[in-house]
């Protein structure tokens, strides 16, 4: 496959390897998304999840990594929500056995304020030192092979972020799957 970057990684490459994402934000599955994240409805884990595994049953997907991490959500989050959307949906993947899936190795400080409308610099400023490796896992993950799966990939602040971290902690290579991907506004008009 040909390696494909756009402008902002070319220019300030992150500190994750390779990303893979299913559909864009605004596509069919937005829907399913919301109604699992917003409405508690595990059951549309296992369909957003079916469609991911259609993707690695036909190679895709490069699935070479030791690890599938969830991104986190704070203890704060959690309680509030119940369940962290990414590993209901990063459980329900149909990855190689040798591939450990574990919720328990990242995790993720309080963050009081939302992202959901802060530009890609603000973003980074408040995304920065939010993340780190539970002490029980600390030198587990050297010289990994990392998959960090996320619901949705906006500005790529959280991903690289995590990325950081990982790579600090020893990782080799972090891959990112991602459900769905935003477009930049400028992307938008160009996709339309």
């Amino acid at each position: 496959m040909k390696e494909k970057r756009c402008r902002e990684c070319s220019t300030n490459p992150p500190y994750f390897d390779e990303t893979y994402c299913l559909d864009r934000y605004d596509g069919r599955l937005q829907s399913a998304l919301h109604q699992l994240k917003y409405q508690c409805r595990l059951a549309c884990a296992h369909g957003l999840a079916a469609t991911w595994n259609a993707l690695l049953s036909k190679g895709l997907i490069t699935t070479k990594a030791d690890y599938l991490l969830p991104v986190p959500l704070s203890q704060e989050k959690l309680c509030t929500r119940g369940f962290n959307q990414s590993w209901e949906l990063a459980r329900r993947i149909d990855c190689d056995k040798h591939i450990h899936k574990n919720p328990h190795i990242l995790k993720r400080y309080h963050h009081t304020q939302h992202q959901a409308n802060e530009n890609r610099a603000n973003r980074q400023i408040a995304i920065q030192d939010m993340f780190y490796i539970n002490p029980q896992h600390q030198g587990q993950l050297e010289s990994a092979s990392v998959i960090v799966f996320d619901d949705v990939m906006t500005s790529g602040a959280t991903l690289n972020e995590i990325a950081r971290v990982l790579k600090d902690n020893g990782v080799s290579h972090v891959i990112n799957w991602v459900l769905l991907r935003t477009l930049r506004p400028s992307q938008r008009s160009e996709h339309v």
